[in-house]
Parts: structure tokens; sequence; C-alpha cells
């Protein structure tokens, strides 16, 4: 069967439903998202930890994380999920209105967490999937509403995310050194890097010198070479299976990258 890819967006609202044997990537996401899963499942993984959203859960997404993600349709079923990405306006808007804010946390949690759920969060999503299938998705004043009255149950299930969802704080100077090692496999610009570490892109390309002792993309692509040697000579790896997860976009230059580093193309590697 041809793969069908079906993604309908609007104001913050996305429904994505899809026919094929499974579809993996990557993404940086800048805003809070609740996910309900329909159909299927969704696997992420933070390079940390891997969650997966099972058909009937929810999920929460914290903004200003780097996430690969696998959806995987059921058998001979599509693929189905309603996204609810919750910006900063919004989400500003909304604490004034309800004078609600957030109290600084004293752990720092997982970036996805499985929410706790009732039959008036299931009833309001079962709402929004209505109104999608009526083609009144896009009016504009009675998203609004729907959005405010998303928040509000969530709040009503999950007081605890007042606590994320309303701090407006931009990410604040980290540990360099400990963040490039745990997320170098994640292909995003070097702006994109610089942003989450707290830093301009100038004081990050300094302070990566200073520690790394050389140049971001050029420790980057090392970095990601070495790993793809050890996941072929000691795991057993093809360069199929593991070039996008390093952080290359193609196999051509993955190939070329590494028989240029270590004299042979990754197939001679045994």
């Amino acid at each position: 069967m041809k793969p069908e890819n079906k993604n309908i967006k609007s104001l913050g609202i996305l429904y994505s439903c899809y026919h094929q044997k499974s579809r993996e990537g990557e993404q940086f996401v800048p805003e809070h998202v609740l996910i309900y899963q329909i159909a299927g499942s969704l696997i992420l993984n933070d390079a940390n930890k891997e969650y997966e959203a099972e058909e009937g859960s929810f999920y929460f997404i914290k903004r200003n994380q780097l996430l690969k993600f696998k959806k995987q349709p059921p058998v001979n079923g599509e693929f189905k999920s309603l996204s609810i990405y919750l910006n900063q306006e919004t989400l500003k808007n909304f604490s004034m209105e309800y004078r609600v804010s957030y109290e600084k946390n004293q752990q720092d949690p997982d970036p996805v967490f499985h929410l706790k759920t009732n039959r008036f969060l299931k009833a309001y999503v079962n709402s929004l999937l209505e109104y999608h299938l009526n083609n009144i998705s896009n009016n504009q004043q009675l998203l609004e509403v729907k959005l405010k009255e998303g928040l509000i149950l969530l709040l009503e299930t999950n007081p605890e995310l007042k606590n994320f969802l309303f701090d407006f704080n931009e990410p604040h100077k980290i540990n360099l050194e400990a963040f490039m090692n745990k997320n170098y496999h994640f292909n995003v610009h070097l702006e994109r890097f610089a942003y989450l570490t707290g830093r301009s892109l100038a004081t990050f390309k300094r302070d990566f010198e200073k520690i790394f002792h050389t140049t971001p993309r050029r420790w980057l692509q090392q970095k990601r070479l070495k790993e793809a040697y050890y996941l072929i000579k000691e795991k057993g790896k093809m360069a199929t299976e593991i070039y996008h997860d390093l952080g290359f976009e193609d196999l051509s230059h993955f190939s070329y990258a590494f028989k240029k580093t270590f004299g042979e193309s990754p197939s001679k590697i045994s």
C-alpha cells in the first residue's frame, strides 16, 4: 500500500494521520506540547531515556527539548495522534487572565512525562477531533476558547504543570561540556546548541574552544565518526542503521567523511 501522510495544523493544534511501516526522525521542540495518542505508538528519546506513548495515553513535552522520535502505526492500521502546542503568548495571556504563576522547582524532572487523565480530558480531545472531522477547526475564536479549556482541564488534573507552563525564563547558562557530550548526535545548527546552553553564538564558540580545544563543527564530526566506528567495529552495525541517529543528513556524506577519517569505507571495517 502506498504510504499516506496527512498533517492538518491550525492555531497550535496538529492532527497527524498516516499509513506506513514506521517513521523516524528528530526535532527541536520549541514550545510545550500536549500529545494524545489515538492509534499506534510514539516513541521519544532525549539521549538519556526512552518514552513510549501508547494508544489512549496523554504525554506532556517541555519546551526547548531535543528529541528523536519513532512513529509506529498499529498492524494494518494508521498512526493517529493529536498534538496541542502551547506557545508562550497563549500561556502569558492565560497567566494574566487567571492569575496563575509558577513556583520554582527544586528538581529538574524528565522533559517528557505521562499525564494523569480523566473522562473530562478525554472528552476535550474528542471534541477537538469532532471539530476537525466536521471542517470547523479553522475558526480562530473557537479554538482560542478550546485552548483555554484545555489549559484549565490540564491544571485540574495535573496541577504541578503550572511550574513548567508558566515559567517564562529562557535557558540559563549551563555546563557546556556535559550538554554537548549528551547531545552531539542531534543534527541541529550551532545557533540552537548555543541557545540551549544559555549562550550567544559567539560566546558558545569561544567557550567551546576553551573546553575542547577545537571548533564545534570539527568536534561534532569527529565525535560522531568515532561513535560510528565503535558501533560498526564492535557492535556489528551497518552504516545504514546508524548514520542518521548520529546526526548525519545522508549516507553518502557519512561514508565520505568516514573514509576520509579512517582510510576505509564503513563496509570495509570488520
